[in-house]
């Protein structure tokens, strides 16, 4: 998930996100089966939630199984926005102007926030599932009779682990620079900071004799924290104010988000130009302004 307009806050100060409300699951003998051709995912690139699904996909090699289209990464008061034909932010499915066309099929008085990632059937012309926890879990278990892929990101024995560290890096990590980014309170900020920089200190220490989170195996839950690190440096440590420390300056966190950014199927993923301007031109109470910083030049310290 991600924002459309200025995130709701709690009476003291505080982010509070809100709750996906579809989450269909796609499985055999429901009312959504798996098929190739049938699924289509609506993303941002800008977008950490988003981004999970993009990478499951990828890594899966679901390409030919479930469709993709993109918004464009600068929000405009109506919301997540689509281009014309022939643009990187055409909707070929359904023509879509703003994705909240499609929560409005659902519910034509929906006035929540829009959200990415939404998984659409084209079949029945409907949001299965905006959560991008569910999608991830559906993209890897699912559509195996459709892939070459024996990759299992999500292995039954080591699903209470991956859970548990699912939770863990979701409430202080993913969630934690939102925290940080949008308080209203120095307080609060001051409490929230020092939780996020607790986690990655911890999940550094984790990783020291450790290439993955979990069993040293690529699960879920390494995509789940890759695409908060991955966007650290170059957004959220300037525009969030979570500005400590650089990942970079982490030496087992900077060996896990290289390893996994030079992966053949995740590298191609990551648009830091697009993250970049959705953040930065997107939140005009953080940034008024609108302007683009010209670094950090992570990219060389990526290869180096």
């Amino acid at each position: 998930m991600t924002h459309t307009q200025f995130p709701k806050e709690t009476f003291s100060g505080a982010f509070k996100r809100q709750k996906s409300i579809f989450q269909e699951q796609v499985e055999a003998g429901s009312q959504f089966e798996p098929e190739t051709g049938r699924y289509h995912l609506y993303l941002s690139y800008a977008c950490p939630w988003a981004h999970r699904t993009l990478i499951v996909r990828a890594i899966k090699n679901l390409e030919d199984v479930i469709s993709v289209s993109f918004v464009d990464p600068i929000r405009d008061e109506k919301g997540w926005r689509f281009s014309s034909e022939g643009s990187p932010y055409f909707d070929p499915v359904n023509g879509f102007n703003y994705l909240s066309e499609a929560y409005r099929i659902m519910d034509p008085n929906y006035n929540m926030r829009v959200t990415v990632p939404v998984l659409w059937d084209k079949y029945t012309k409907q949001i299965v599932n905006n959560e991008s926890s569910d999608i991830i879990v559906m993209l890897n278990d699912v559509f195996n009779d459709f892939t070459n892929s024996n990759l299992d990101l999500y292995p039954t024995a080591l699903k209470s682990e991956i859970d548990e560290v699912n939770d863990y890096i979701y409430t202080k990590i993913n969630n934690g620079v939102y925290k940080c980014g949008f308080a209203a309170d120095q307080s609060i900020y001051d409490r929230e900071v020092t939780h996020l920089f607790g986690a990655l200190d911890s999940i550094n220490d984790r990783l020291k004799e450790k290439t993955y989170l979990v069993n040293d195996t690529l699960t879920l839950a390494d995509i789940r924290l890759f695409v908060t690190l991955i966007r650290f440096d170059v957004v959220y440590y300037t525009h969030f104010k979570t500005s400590k420390k650089h990942i970079y300056e982490y030496e087992h966190l900077w060996r896990f988000t290289k390893n996994l950014y030079h992966m053949k199927k995740i590298k191609p993923t990551v648009k830091f130009d697009e993250i970049k301007n959705h953040y930065f031109k997107t939140h005009p109470h953080i940034n008024p302004s609108g302007i683009v910083p010209a670094g950090p030049y992570i990219i060389p310290l990526l290869n180096d």
